[in-house]
């Protein structure tokens, strides 16, 4: 019972962290009047989060061997808490963005710590359900976040995005200090730390994030994002380089020459791409096209999340009992079926039009995430699991870095593009772009063979708009959706089974901790 209780502390944390970002994002506006944030600089609220939390994941297994899993955990969420304090009390700009860093880099090692812990402290006959009550906060988070954030915006003030974080946050330390199992610090890990390795990482991820974001709107090949991405590119082969001559490296890569956990690996990049890409889609197009507001959106995208409410027992009892690479084969097939479904939106989709991809996607996300998971941690030695697990998480958070970047190259490029010839084909009298349009049929037809005037161009420019950036939205669907179709490429690679020794060995390192 004390294992559980610790480990749902674990879970709590996580959540924080995940909702954290979702929150946030709902109330940026808000913040960015109250504070006098220039609209330039309002975004770099969130990415200041999102690199100096991408930095942390892949270090949570160093800072695991050398601080012990209770230890990393209950100074997380506690400097996580104490951060979000700041956040709110914060009076500026540079106040918030200097807290939100703070807030990343203990937020960051929060989850892959959970999925370490899922096979350390458990033995095999409990990580089923261990990972799904994991994956389900994991997943869940950036579902219910928007309508908690909305919520919060229009009952409170924006303070209380933060501030919803210290009480939880307490009892999760608290709980975690009680109940998680103790381990000494490794002093010698501590004093042997490769400072060049950890700039070098934290340069190439922090350049790729920052290119990432500028890429789409500047150009790919425009100097900043080439010069960023050029950057991360050499700072990352230079820190893979001397990683692989090290005997104690800050990250352990060699785990990486598993087939099954490399398999696993890019299902969790790919499936990063499908699960940042939809969460990001759908607010897009019910704010710009719509016109909701974001508790509206909040309350749309819950369906996802009762979805995978719904489905989890099913997943954990199917976990248990079918072949794991065929409940991932599947759930990566339906999860491209719900993505793709989403790619025939009309300028007039709304909550009925989004109900059946929505739960289709929420039915399938659960076997996207517990198999492949069981597949790439499950058969290695405990001690390799907490470098394994950051890894893992950081594939996951680079996919989503990585398809939100693509889903708004194709919207910024391919909107201006529709929309000339969606108005190149209402001149020359196109009934069928009319309909997607929204023009009245009986007004299209008794305009038709008249040219149209420049007022009636004028009046039209904002439905032709939205028309045009629901046709994007529609083309950035279908390619997030193609993508997650090819990953299925990869279940050939991965294995089935969970070396028997391996978990023994897992539950016989828990019982030896004092």
């Amino acid at each position: 019972m004390a294992t559980w209780t610790g480990f749902a502390a674990m879970c709590v944390g996580m959540f924080m962290a995940v909702l954290d970002v979702q929150i946030v994002a709902t109330s940026l506006p808000t913040i960015q009047r109250s504070l006098a944030i220039s609209p330039d600089r309002m975004s770099w609220i969130q990415t200041a989060y999102l690199i100096a939390e991408i930095i942390a994941i892949p270090l949570t297994g160093w800072l695991t061997r050398t601080l012990g899993m209770r230890r990393l955990f209950v100074w997380s969420v506690a400097i996580f808490t104490a951060a979000s304090v700041g956040c709110a009390a914060s009076g500026s700009f540079s106040e918030l963005v200097a807290w939100r860093v703070l807030q990343g880099l203990s937020g960051g090692t929060l989850i892959p710590a959970v999925f370490t812990a899922v096979f350390v402290l458990f033995p095999v006959s409990r990580q089923g359900l261990a990972t799904t009550l994991a994956g389900v906060l994991a997943v869940l988070a950036p579902t219910v976040g928007p309508i908690i954030g909305g919520w919060i915006t229009a009952s409170a003030s924006w303070h209380w995005l933060f501030l919803i974080n210290v009480l939880p946050g307490f009892l999760a330390a608290f709980a975690g200090a009680a109940f998680l199992p103790h381990q000494a610090i490794d002093h010698r890990a501590v004093r042997s730390i490769d400072v060049v390795s950890l700039i070098l990482l934290a340069t190439a991820l922090c350049t790729l994030e920052i290119g990432l974001k500028e890429a789409p709107q500047r150009g790919w090949a425009s100097a900043l994002p080439m010069s960023l991405l050029v950057l991360a590119t050499s700072s990352g082969a230079a820190f893979v380089g001397r990683t692989l001559q090290r005997s104690a490296p800050l990250v352990d890569l060699s785990c990486l020459a598993d087939r099954r956990f490399a398999a696993g690996c890019l299902l969790s990049f790919v499936l990063g791409i499908g699960l940042f890409g939809s969460v990001y889609l759908m607010p897009v197009f019910l704010a710009f096209v719509r016109g909701h507001d974001a508790l509206e959106i909040g309350r749309i995208m819950l369906v996802t999340g009762l979805a995978q409410l719904l489905m989890a027992p099913v997943a954990v009892a199917l976990e248990q009992r079918a072949n794991a690479r065929l409940l991932t084969a599947a759930g990566f097939a339906v999860f491209a079926l719900g993505l793709g479904l989403s790619a025939l939106q009309t300028p007039r989709t709304d909550f009925d039009g989004m109900l059946v991809p929505q739960i289709v996607r929420g039915l399938a996300v659960m076997f996207c995430l517990l198999p492949p998971t069981r597949l790439a941690l499950g058969h290695l030695e405990p001690a390799r699991v907490p470098d394994a697990s950051g890894l893992f998480n950081l594939m996951r958070n680079l996919g989503g870095a990585i398809g939100i970047a693509l889903v708004d190259t194709v919207i910024f490029g391919r909107a201006p593009v529709i929309g000339a010839s969606l108005r190149d084909r209402l001149i020359a009298g196109d009934s069928d772009a009319a309909e997607f349009v929204g023009i009245p049929a009986f007004l299209f037809e008794m305009q038709r063979g008249v040219p149209p005037t420049p007022r009636a161009i004028e009046m039209l420019r904002p439905m032709v708009e939205k028309a045009a950036l629901t046709q994007a939205i529609n083309e950035a669907w279908a390619m997030i959706a193609i993508l997650t179709a090819a990953a299925l490429l990869c279940v050939v690679f991965t294995g089935s089974g969970v070396h028997k020794q391996t978990a023994e060995s897992a539950g016989d390192l828990h019982r030896r901790e004092p």
